[in-house]
């Protein structure tokens, strides 16, 4: 007999009726996610710091027929993640998918760089995704869903970078430790946890690398010349990986940081 799967591939990618809380959505890789989804038929929650932003993020779903609220809120708390969870219930009624897109950077090198900008950076991008994990991952656990948990990490969570990142690629090792303690820690619920590693992709975060400054351009021209596909990544980039890790496709893939680099970490 022919299985569902080997008769119709698509299927695997299905994600319609999926709740998903999505952080930072009014970012680059959360704002392509979240259309990515309510393109599909998903309903989200999306949540970040600007109202502004995230009511433009919310009109464009909608524009694809998606549906969403908004929680202007950043994961700087446990309160602030359980908020997320509780209007994501109240909505919708479920919770099937948590992306924590939310992210910082301040370069600077090491024996020049203030300790609260080092604290600043590690808070949101390792404190940010504990707190949403904690809070997700209880409501996956007391109510027997087999969700789906996906992370943003980035290629300097492996590689270490000589423009002054102790504070980002610190983060990120830590953001590729999570991923792994908690996809063993859950697998026994069902729960599949992954990250997303790109290399530099235009975003607001590495809007400084765009302009005059010579500690930015230098990293431009050195990261390009590590790329054997010879262009800096876009947010489309990331959303055929995301869409795989968020759908059944992946309920066999857990505790991976998946490279989207065009060949980075190859060389």
């Amino acid at each position: 007999m022919i299985s569902e799967p080997l008769r119709n591939p698509l299927s695997l990618f299905d994600v319609r009726g999926k709740s998903a809380i999505v952080t930072g959505a009014s970012g680059a890789f959360g704002r392509a996610t979240a259309l990515m989804l309510a393109s599909l038929g998903a309903t989200l929650t999306l949540a970040g710091g600007s109202a502004k932003e995230l009511a433009e993020v919310a009109a464009e779903v909608e524009s694809l027929g998606g549906r969403c609220i908004t929680v202007p809120r950043r994961p700087d708390s446990l309160e602030d993640a359980q908020a997320m969870v509780d209007a994501a219930l109240a909505a919708y009624g479920r919770l099937d998918q948590l992306v924590v897109a939310s992210g910082y950077n301040k370069a600077g090198f090491i024996h020049e760089m203030k300790y609260e900008d080092w604290q600043a950076v590690m808070d949101a991008n390792v404190r940010g995704a504990w707190f949403m994990a904690k809070a997700v991952g209880a409501h996956f656990i007391a109510n027997q869903v087999k969700g789906k948990v996906l992370l943003m990490s980035s290629v300097r969570g492996r590689h270490g970078n000589v423009s002054g990142y102790t504070a980002y690629c610190t983060s990120k090792g830590a953001t590729d430790a999570l991923t792994r303690v908690l996809a063993t820690e859950w697998a026994k619920h069902g729960i599949t946890v992954n990250a997303i590693a790109p290399t530099v992709f235009r975003s607001k975060l590495t809007a400084w690398m765009f302009g005059d400054d010579e500690l930015g351009q230098a990293t431009k021209k050195r990261s390009l010349s590590r790329i054997p596909l010879g262009r800096l990544g876009e947010a489309e980039d990331l959303i055929g990986m995301a869409l795989y890790l968020l759908s059944p496709a992946s309920d066999f893939c857990t505790g991976q940081v998946m490279y989207v680099d065009g060949g980075y970490t190859a060389g």
